[in-house]
């Protein structure tokens, strides 16, 4: 069986890539929408600019190029498909490949900030009680 083919609120990804920014907005939830409408911040609009540096650039290199940022904020937009960010998640830059389904989501959606806290069980000598339990 064929893959199904994308489609976001019923355009292609193609169809997507080719609209002007001000259209892909008007298909955005309204959250997102509304942020977009204010403009881009200093910082969203450097990762841009990043972006179409490397799309100009983009024979150079044989390995696909990560940008890192900070930028949790950012809104993806279809003409990030296929690149890889580093997401900033507070400790370490995760590394995200954009896929078609992650456009109109935030970067900071694909890189938690929390990890889920396991408890080991306690070592010899943790507590004043460990040392009548017997050897195993």
């Amino acid at each position: 069986m064929a893959r199904k083919e994308f489609k976001y609120r019923g355009y292609t990804l193609e169809e997507l890539q080719q609209m002007p920014l001000d259209n892909v907005i008007q298909l955005f939830p309204s959250r997102q929408r509304r942020s977009l409408k204010k403009g881009f911040l200093p910082r969203q609009k450097k990762v841009l600019e990043k972006i179409r540096k490397l799309k100009k650039d983009k024979n150079k290199g044989g390995r696909p190029q990560i940008i890192k940022t900070h930028c949790r904020d950012m809104i993806v937009l279809p003409e990030m498909v296929g690149m890889t960010f580093g997401i900033y998640n507070g400790k370490e830059f995760v590394d995200v490949k954009i896929q078609p389904e992650m456009i109109g989501c935030y970067f900071g959606e694909f890189a938690v900030t929390r990890q889920r806290v396991q408890h080991g069980d306690p070592g010899m000598g943790a507590t004043r009680s460990s040392m009548f339990v017997p050897l195993k």
